[in-house]
């Protein structure tokens, strides 16, 4: 596969040389895999699939061109119709965030991203389903819901200032959602790139112990609580202050930092959050980024303090700044995103807790205003009302509604286990602890 995705991007990027094109950078992907459905603790269905895709970046006279193809055949693609494209590129306009692509450097390859046993998972992923059924139904759950993902991923990057990389991966992902009558319900997500059977069976475990912890659910008054956010939780509303470290969310007013500057004090002295592209645990592990710059390690939040603003070459040189190996050609992104642990225990957090909530998982967060960073959440699955360090009942669903900045500098707390979180509503792969947050407005869920 290495040699035809190349050979593809090569052809393209010399194409677009001759046509006329001043710069071009070619990536081309091939992804094979597997999405096992469960439906009322029963294998629902299996898809099997394979795509490819091809993205395109073009420069000519500082206009650009971004487009992505998705052929069903990379080694039969259609002709491009790039001498049509470079009659388009005089009509547009001159991008305010040109800059010339990368020179090449040395990238230091990731190892241990690939783990063969994915590939045959892929081929066969009833026993991963079946250990996801039984694990869950260890408690006395009704029936549990949910998927398993399995892929292998390869992709190549040409440019024509001569870079050539090409990266091969695996991965898997799931999510469970235990169900437990009348009213009870829990639900966990893992991630990993490597096969990884036990965390299935942890998120099946957890997902059944908040089903049977939620049955029985009250009211809960509106107003100021100490919040627990548990990894699904917190994972949701890190990736939103992570992705508005971005330099292009910040240049567009989309981001709480924008009146901020590396060595701002914006959160909690308790809070790292780091952009960790060479953690070869998690499934957006990579050693290049989409301009063939190479990425590493780096805080964006250490210690409470605002450390590191993620750019690509446009944004870098917009602002006088060095690319950080985080491109998007458009908007510079984490690759995945780890929170440091803490000192608790969960059960020692609940303990610090005279009256508040556990927050086990949340859906539908919105923005009203992305410079102030107000937002709220809804609350889904098992809602733990606590006092004087104890939980009491499970509670209906609430609404989460506050200010990101509020929520950074309030955490008081972060536990010692972290988990690998991936689903809907965390789609960067992250590694997150429990936060405790003090004083965080609650109000009603209005149906």
């Amino acid at each position: 596969m290495e040699n035809i995705l190349l050979d593809v991007s090569k052809t393209i990027v010399n194409e677009a040389v001759r046509e006329g094109y001043d710069e071009a950078i070619v990536i081309t992907r091939y992804n094979y895999n597997t999405m096992a459905k469960i439906f009322n603790s029963q294998l629902s269905v299996v898809q099997k699939w394979v795509d490819y895709s091809i993205e395109l970046y073009l420069a000519k006279d500082k206009r650009v061109i971004i487009l992505s193809l998705y052929p069903s055949d990379i080694e039969s693609t259609a002709r491009l119709t790039l001498k049509e494209m470079i009659s388009r590129a005089k009509s547009i306009q001159e991008s305010p965030f040109y800059a010339p692509i990368p020179e090449p450097k040395r990238v230091e390859p990731l190892t241990n991203i690939y783990d063969s046993r994915v590939l045959d998972a892929i081929e066969d992923p009833s026993k991963l389903v079946e250990l996801a059924i039984e694990a869950s139904h260890r408690e006395r759950i009704d029936y549990v819901a949910g998927m398993i993902n399995l892929w292998i991923r390869s992709k190549t990057l040409v440019s024509s200032k001569g870079a050539e990389l090409y990266e091969e991966a695996s991965g898997m992902q799931t999510y469970l959602r235990a169900f437990s009558e009348p009213d009870g319900s829990g639900q966990w997500s893992y991630c990993s790139v490597k096969l990884e059977p036990r965390g299935i069976e942890e998120t099946a475990l957890i997902a059944a112990d908040y089903a049977i912890k939620s049955r029985g659910r009250t009211g809960l008054e509106p107003g100021r609580y100490d919040v627990i956010l548990s990894p699904m939780v917190a994972g949701n509303l890190i990736e939103l202050v992570a992705s508005m470290s971005s330099a292009f969310s910040m240049l567009m007013g989309m981001s709480i930092f924008m009146k901020n500057s590396p060595g701002d004090i914006v959160a909690s002295d308790k809070l790292t959050v780091l952009d960790k592209p060479r953690d070869v645990d998690l499934p957006e592990a990579t050693a290049f980024d989409d301009e063939s710059t190479p990425t590493f390690d780096k805080p964006i939040i250490e210690k409470g303090v605002l450390k590191t603003i993620l750019h690509n070459s446009k944004t870098a040189s917009l602002t006088g700044m060095e690319t950080t190996g985080n491109a998007g050609w458009v908007n510079p992104h984490p690759w995945n995103i780890v929170v440091e642990p803490g000192d608790y225990t969960l059960d020692e957090m609940i303990r610090e807790v005279k009256r508040g909530i556990l927050v086990t998982n949340n859906w539908y967060t919105r923005l009203q205003n992305y410079v102030e960073g107000i937002f709220s959440t809804i609350s889904r699955d098992a809602l733990l009302y606590i006092e004087n360090g104890e939980i009491k009942k499970p509670v209906e669903k609430v609404r989460i509604a506050d200010k990101l900045p509020n929520l950074l500098r309030n955490i008081d707390g972060l536990t010692k286990n972290i988990y690998n979180i991936m689903w809907w509503e965390v789609s960067i792969p992250s590694k997150i602890p429990y936060i405790l947050v003090r004083n965080v407005n609650i109000t009603k869920h209005l149906l």
